[in-house]
């Protein structure tokens, strides 16, 4: 009997009390060690790599794609629209990462230059495809498409426009440039606007996309420039 009861015993301390008293928090019966375990941290390099890995997620989408033929008749058109929609999408979320920070969501500010980085590959992907596809590699081409299509001089601008911005994106570069960093990288708002010029000649009839993400844009951009006006001089 002795036996048995230590057995019980054991067991009601093992599951953190009789059936009869109210679930708790965690396993132990001790709140405090849920608090322990939220405090835990995840390595700075190990949110890093899930970031750059989020990123990736719809390239490998299209490679699988592509790999399985699976891209439907026309494969260089779908991965052309797909990988200039994330560029998009990428200058969106860029610009999205400053307000939310100010309300106290800093998980994209905290990352903006993984973010701004993946922008610009896929945006220079959506360019290596176009150069592939339509210009053949061929300088006179380009700039005679350069010349005839204002869509095609819009987004190769916006593609410029984001060149230095990631050429400079390193801790060294902020450092040597000083003020000038901050200014040069203004150019993320001309940027932005020729992308969608881009979108917008490109759309024709169908320009509901076009104007969802112009909605979007201007508001951000309108918030930066409050913010600018708000800011002590």
């Amino acid at each position: 009997m002795a036996t048995r009861s230590r057995w019980q015993a054991f067991t009601r301390a093992w599951i953190c009390g009789s059936s009869t008293e109210p679930p708790r928090i965690s396993a132990c019966g001790d709140a405090t060690n849920l608090s322990v375990l939220t405090k835990v941290k995840v390595p700075s390099w190990c949110a890093t790599i899930a970031v750059i890995t989020l990123c990736l997620l719809p390239l490998a989408q299209l490679a699988f794609q592509l790999a399985f033929e699976d891209l439907g008749p026309d494969p260089a058109k779908l991965l052309m629209q797909s990988t200039g929609e994330w560029g998009l999408r990428g200058l969106a979320i860029v610009l999205l990462a400053a307000p939310l920070a100010q309300r106290g969501w800093r998980g994209l500010f905290r990352y903006r230059r993984v973010l701004g980085l993946s922008l610009f590959f896929y945006v220079s992907l959506h360019f290596l495809l176009f150069a592939q596809v339509y210009v053949d590699w061929s300088g006179a081409l380009l700039v005679e498409e350069l010349k005839e299509r204002p869509y095609v001089l819009v987004g190769f601008s916006a593609w410029l426009a984001l060149l230095p911005l990631t050429l400079t994106s390193t801790d060294r570069s902020r450092r040597a440039l000083g003020r000038r960093w901050r200014q040069l990288h203004r150019l993320i708002y001309p940027a932005t606007v020729l992308a969608w010029l881009h979108l917008f000649w490109l759309a024709r009839s169908d320009l509901g996309e076009a104007l969802v993400y112009g909605l979007a844009f201007a508001a951000l951009l309108l918030w930066r420039f409050r913010r600018a006006q708000l800011r002590p001089r």
